[in-house]
């Protein structure tokens, strides 16, 4: 059978992908940093809430799977919640007050100082990505964001701000990717009673 021919578009989009990857090594520190935010509000009794449009609500709960349940070891399971997984606390709230309003108001009812709110957006832009962010501030909770381009205006009301240096909506949510995976094994580490946390 013969070699299928690639396509250049292809090979293009891989090739952006290693510069965008190699970009986003400057990011380690801050993911560092996140991680060890929900290290201590695990160690506080906290609980990680995440959410998203589209792709980012996939992604915010494939964090939530691995906080949940583990990433590559055996280890206790930790309290993690998806604010896009409940379409009937999701469509009341868009029918009764606005689309705008269905984390914040999620957030506004359950965040509290302990705990961590973790949004994923690919702009920053969404409104209700940044009024559930600004919900968390006001509740005391500490905020993760996930984002790419500039941030947009989500960026300020993100406590710790991963924010990847691409304005291509795949290679923001590649990166997303390997941050939640790292976070997630450093938590694994940390979680795990019989591997010291470093």
């Amino acid at each position: 059978m013969p070699e299928p021919t690639v396509p250049e578009w292809m090979s293009a989009q891989l090739a952006d992908h290693r510069a965008v990857a190699e970009r986003a090594e400057a990011l380690l520190p801050e993911v560092r940093r996140a991680a060890d935010a929900l290290i201590r509000a695990y160690g506080e009794g906290g609980i990680l809430y995440t959410f998203g449009n589209g792709g980012s609500a996939a992604d915010a709960q494939h964090f939530t799977g691995e906080i949940i349940g583990h990433y590559k070891r055996d280890r206790r399971p930790l309290p993690a919640v998806t604010l896009s997984t409940d379409p009937t606390t999701m469509t009341c709230i868009a029918n009764d007050y606005a689309y705008d309003d269905v984390f914040a108001r999620q957030v506004q009812a359950l965040a509290k100082p302990a705990d961590v709110v973790a949004a994923f957006t690919t702009s920053g832009r969404s409104a209700n990505i940044v009024t559930a962010l600004a919900a968390a501030r006001a509740n005391g909770a500490t905020t993760i964001l996930f984002g790419g381009g500039d941030g947009g205006p989500a960026l300020e009301h993100a406590d710790v701000a991963l924010i990847v240096p691409s304005p291509t909506t795949p290679r923001i949510q590649e990166m997303h990717t390997f941050m939640l995976h790292a976070i997630s094994e450093m938590i694994d580490a940390w979680a795990d009673d019989d591997q010291e946390y470093v």
